[in-house]
């Protein structure tokens, strides 16, 4: 997908460039064989083009998974030393500002999707020529891009609180310098009229693994609502997810993880990374084709041999104790979620496994889902590994169906139970282990089991928020500041947005 897009984005400066020059000289760029914007969105395959690099931006969202478990009660920020990735050790500390890097990467990856997506929604009727391009199966394309926006935003509300709504047009830069914040409750109303309007034209299947389903707009939609507060609504939503039997519960928790695992019965959406054409920039926001988290997470200097699976990593993103002591006995999850690695060198001699002792906060564990393995990677080694990040599951889907059903106008609670213990019995890998509680306590009990379940998946921080457990769980949480991110300083001096309170 980076290749389409950089073709892409060229065209679209180009198309400025010369555009501007047109008004002081008579001056035809074809007599150059230039390309510009009115080239463009021309055919069927000019439309699907656009559409894949709406989805580009994704990817470069990755950090926002290990944020989502540092900054709560699940991980630590690790590394070599104090100042290794310094904007994720001040996010572990609460001592972030402002001025920080991947909160900055997180704003703007997530901006030039929603401006792509605006590119593509403002010339869906007509092109830049005035010329209208009809094609089979052109509303379900505009499905994608609707939920891929909803993506986006929903991700910047989570973040940020308030942000910029804009979803008329790709905005130019100077008009990016008058943004101005809408209210969250604003952003909420446009995320779901773009995820309706996906689930309206979007298919049940997609031929291409990866893209956009009607099911996965239904799952984001649930979710969405449950953010909301909108408890009816999200058990309805979810509902349609469930009783499609389109997705069921692989028997091995941690056969989702692997290679083989991904877009599994499991998967409602996943974000694909890829290496087959290897592509790394250490300088860009985009930095690989492939998913760069994964080098994060590994084991520092790492080596071993006889088959060892395992490569190296930063060893940043490291599951603490208190996750490890989360799991009951018998809780097969915990060994897939977190790598005790002074226990697996001794159940494994033969691999000699040696590597580099105690990183920064050092917790003897590592995050086992996405622990980098040999074979994996390609290129540049640390940018190029192709694991997807399993985005929406369908036992997420389950545990927000019965967290909604327990909290609706008319609980029902047999439905939240029910729901509840199949995640359960997965886990355990038996019938012996079922939630038979009700109301708060049940409501606790799935807030719980979310954790269990989707540990070091990137959900932890914003359920400690949304739930109004972060005070209690997160050390050096501050209520009335730290239920979102500051806005990039660099945002604020160029649109003069107002910051968050606290910040």
């Amino acid at each position: 997908m980076n290749k389409i897009t950089v073709k892409i984005l060229s065209l679209v400066f180009l198309g400025m460039m010369f555009t501007s020059c047109k008004k002081w000289l008579d001056y035809n760029p074809h007599e150059d064989f230039k390309i510009t914007e009115l080239d463009y969105l021309k055919s069927e395959s000019d439309y699907r083009t656009m559409a894949v690099s709406v989805y580009t931006p994704i990817q470069w969202l990755n950090q926002s998974v290990p944020v989502g478990d540092i900054a709560s009660d699940n991980s630590v920020s690790g590394g070599e030393n104090a100042s290794d990735v310094l904007s994720l050790q001040q996010i572990d500390d609460y001592t972030h500002t402002p001025v920080n890097s991947t909160l900055t990467e997180l704003w703007q990856a997530a901006f030039e999707g929603i401006n792509r997506a605006n590119y593509m929604s403002q010339y869906k009727a007509t092109n830049l020529a005035g010329q209208t391009v009809d094609f089979a199966g052109k509303d379900a394309l505009y499905g994608e891009v609707y939920f891929l926006r909803a993506y986006y935003y929903f991700h910047l509300v989570r973040f940020f609180g308030d942000v910029p709504l804009f979803t008329d047009k790709r905005l130019s830069l100077s008009e990016s310098k008058s943004l101005q914040k809408s209210a969250k409750a604003d952003v909420y109303k446009q995320i779901e009229l773009d995820l309706n309007s996906a689930i309206a034209v979007l298919p049940a299947v997609q031929i291409q693994k990866g893209r956009v389903t009607k099911y996965a707009a239904q799952a984001l939609l649930g979710k969405v609502l449950l953010y909301e507060n909108k408890f009816d609504a999200a058990a309805a939503m979810l509902e349609n997810v469930i009783t499609s039997n389109a997705f069921s519960l692989v028997t091995d928790f941690g056969s989702i993880f692997l290679a083989t695992g991904e877009n599994g019965p499991e998967s409602v959406f996943e974000i694909q990374y890829s290496n087959t054409s290897p592509y790394y920039n250490w300088g860009g926001v985009t930095r690989g084709q492939g998913n760069h988290s994964v080098q994060q997470c590994g084991i520092r200097g790492l080596n071993g041999t006889g088959g060892m699976p395992y490569a190296a990593g930063w060893s940043t993103n490291l599951p603490t104790q208190n996750l490890a002591n989360a799991y009951a006995a018998g809780d097969k999850r915990k060994d897939v979620t977190v790598l005790n690695i002074e226990a697996y060198k001794a159940a494994n001699p033969a691999f000699n496994i040696t590597y580099q002792v105690a990183p920064f906060k050092n917790t003897g564990l590592y995050n086992q889902k996405y622990l980098p393995r040999n074979g994996e990677t390609s290129g540049q080694i640390e940018l190029n590994y192709l694991n997807n990040f399993r985005t929406i599951r369908y036992a997420e889907v389950l545990l927000m169906a019965a967290e909604a059903n327990n909290r609706a106008t008319a609980a029902n609670d047999t439905k939240a139970q029910t729901y509840l213990n199949l995640v359960r019995r997965r886990g355990f890998g038996d019938l012996l282990h079922d939630i038979s509680s009700t109301g708060t306590t049940l409501k606790q009990a799935i807030w719980d089991e979310r954790r269990l379940e989707l540990a070091m998946e990137g959900d932890r921080f914003f359920d400690l928020v949304r739930t109004g457990q972060a005070v209690s769980k997160i050390t050096g949480f501050t209520a009335g500041k730290h239920e979102v991110f500051p806005i990039p300083q660099q945002e604020i001096s160029v649109s003069g947005l107002t910051q968050n309170p606290g910040y």
